[in-house]
């Protein structure tokens, strides 16, 4: 078992990670006593209780079910959730467990974190994507009809509990999702985790244990080690979303349905890597490195029909990072290095954007 400790400013986290974890009730229930709460809430899906029910060791608790999926990332969601606490006569001395993925934990992180003006929360993510990126580092939010993650707050897990055993059910497609977060770090800040990787791309995509809790483990640890520099996203953790300025236009465009997360994402690295070489910054050479790694997880080469460079440029203006009106983009000067570029105004970005969308619309 891996433990990982976060220390902020403001907050303090411990990352528990190893096989079997979940299912292991006295560490659980020993490390929820730890927390002081003197009442549980659970936090889950009814996809995630029906594949784990029987293989996690919960604590005794109360369970609030919220639907599954990216389009329920929302205010009726999040009043749901308020509304079964309430119901419950829950108080601040509850402890609440997010379980599942990333729509879960973002939600149910939101709840938390404004329920009585903040609860106890743990983290225990059930998909790839959630147990490298978005349990960790306290970015909880839901989604506005024009823009994704628009409202939210930053709030601290007191506990996230990963455990690999649970991606053992979890489907192909949301595996390959989840491995786009892992090749996201080794694009910004890791070129030998990016040869890694590429090594053993297909090992990964069998779901090797050994090699996806080393995966998993260098993610949290590149995670932890940037929140512990920039808990509120004002420098560094902003690299952190390479593709995804470039996803949440995909998302969105889509109405967050269809496509998941971190097949967006996926697609945004190969047009952040295309951008990246048409200003000048990446060498051909390691833009075609880029493309080869997501070539290697199979990650989408195709836009989704209707979305063209100035439909794409429009949403991207709404982005969280952009500052004086200027699409701020996290773009690559070499593999393993990224920067936050602020140069490019809307009328060159949808210039560029015309010749670099050209290979991935779908009548190509």
């Amino acid at each position: 078992m891996y433990s990982l400790d976060l220390a902020t400013p403001t907050s303090s986290s411990r990352l528990l990670l190893g096989e079997g974890l979940l299912a292991n009730g006295k560490l659980l229930e020993r490390e929820c006593a730890k927390l002081g709460a003197h009442r549980t809430v659970v936090v889950s899906n009814p996809t995630v209780m029906r594949h784990l029910k029987d293989r996690v060791a919960l604590p005794p608790h109360q369970l609030v079910l919220i639907k599954d999926g990216e389009q329920h990332k929302n205010w009726r969601t999040l009043n749901h959730i308020y509304d079964q606490l309430l119901t419950k006569a829950c108080g601040r001395d509850t402890l609440m467990l997010a379980l599942g993925g990333g729509v879960v934990g973002d939600v149910a992180g939101f709840a938390a974190a404004t329920y009585q003006r903040g609860i106890t929360l743990a983290q225990l993510p059930t998909t790839l994507l959630a147990q490298v990126d978005s349990s960790i580092g306290g970015k909880t939010a839901i989604n506005h009809p024009l823009g994704k993650n628009m409202i939210g707050v930053f709030y601290q897990p007191a506990l996230v509990v990963i455990d690999p055993l649970a991606l053992s059910s979890l489907p192909e497609r949301e595996l390959t999702a989840g491995l786009a977060e892992v090749v996201k770090y080794a694009l910004i800040r890791d070129a030998s985790f990016a040869g890694w990787l590429k090594e053993h791309a297909p090992s990964l995509l069998a779901r090797d244990a050994s090699l996806l809790l080393e995966a998993i483990h260098t993610s949290c640890r590149h995670k932890l080690e940037v929140v512990e520099r920039d808990e509120r996203e004002q420098g560094e953790r902003a690299l952190l979303n390479l593709g995804h300025t470039f996803g949440h236009a995909i998302e969105k465009h889509l109405g967050y349905t269809g496509w998941l997360h971190g097949e967006a994402v996926g697609l945004g690295m190969r047009l952040a890597a295309d951008v990246s070489k048409a200003i000048s910054w990446l060498k051909e050479s390691e833009r075609q490195q880029a493309h080869r790694l997501c070539d290697a997880f199979g990650f989408h080469t195709k836009l989704p029909p209707g979305l063209d460079a100035g439909k794409m440029v429009r949403i991207m203006l709404l982005d969280k990072k952009n500052r004086t009106a200027r699409i701020h983009l996290v773009l690559l000067k070499a593999i393993g290095q990224a920067e936050v570029c602020a140069e490019l105004d809307t009328a060159e970005l949808t210039r560029l954007l015309n010749e670099t969308l050209k290979p991935y619309r779908a009548n190509h």
